[in-house]
């Protein structure tokens, strides 16, 4: 279980405060994978960062009862100036498991050739992902972050081999996805929530969340 208790979050842009969140409370259960629709510059990138950890609440309290991902294509938690394989090796033991296991669970998946021995810092972007991508997958958790923000890969037969093993991963783990199109989370949400304003606004299905979306996006 992942549980947000009356938590605020906001930024001084030199100009002016912009409210992330504001005294926001929300749970989303294991099983019940969650699709958070929000307009681009809204703070969808803070919310998932806040569920992972990466961000902390300016105010309340966030409970993580479950094993939470950081988010996918996110790069902060690993070293430039280490190889993938270092990168691996060391993220595994942060995580309790097995460096032999995830260095060459990473190495098959992201399909990076001598590369995977080289410093990140000489990778391109995409490949970056691939690598950041993988290695969330290696990993063993019960929730995984999507933020559709995050750099992304092009590479078609990764995303074909990463994505098979997701939507394998998800028949026995939760999923949540932070996105301003409702297509995207038709795939994945069972339940729906909108951020507006400074508040996430919960509902039970996709098509409920969509009819407060358009309304305050379309006019």
């Amino acid at each position: 279980m992942l549980e947000f208790d009356n938590v605020s979050k906001s930024f001084w842009t030199g100009t002016r405060r912009k409210v992330i969140l504001d005294q926001v409370s929300f749970r989303v259960e294991l099983g019940t994978s969650l699709g958070v629709l929000a307009p681009n510059g809204t703070g969808k990138t803070t919310l998932i960062n806040m569920m992972a950890g990466l961000e902390k609440a300016d105010e309340g309290v966030i409970r993580r009862e479950c094993r939470v991902s950081f988010p996918m294509g996110f790069t902060g938690g690993v070293s430039g100036k280490l190889s993938a394989l270092e990168n691996a090796r060391y993220i595994a033991k942060i995580y309790g498991m097995d460096p032999d296991y995830i260095e060459a669970y990473c190495k098959w998946l992201c399909g990076l050739g001598e590369y995977f021995d080289q410093p990140l810092a000489t990778y391109s972007s995409g490949m970056r992902s691939r690598f950041t991508f993988s290695l969330m997958l290696a990993l063993d958790f019960d929730m995984y972050l999507i933020d559709e923000g995050m750099p992304a890969t092009t590479d078609v037969e990764f995303n074909e081999k990463a994505g098979s093993i997701l939507k394998e991963r998800l028949r026995t783990t939760t999923l949540v996805i932070v996105s301003h199109s409702p297509t995207v989370l038709e795939k994945f949400a069972q339940q729906a929530a909108v951020l507006l304003d400074g508040q996430l606004y919960m509902f039970d299905s996709l098509e409920e969340a969509k009819q407060l979306y358009d309304y305050e996006t379309q006019g």
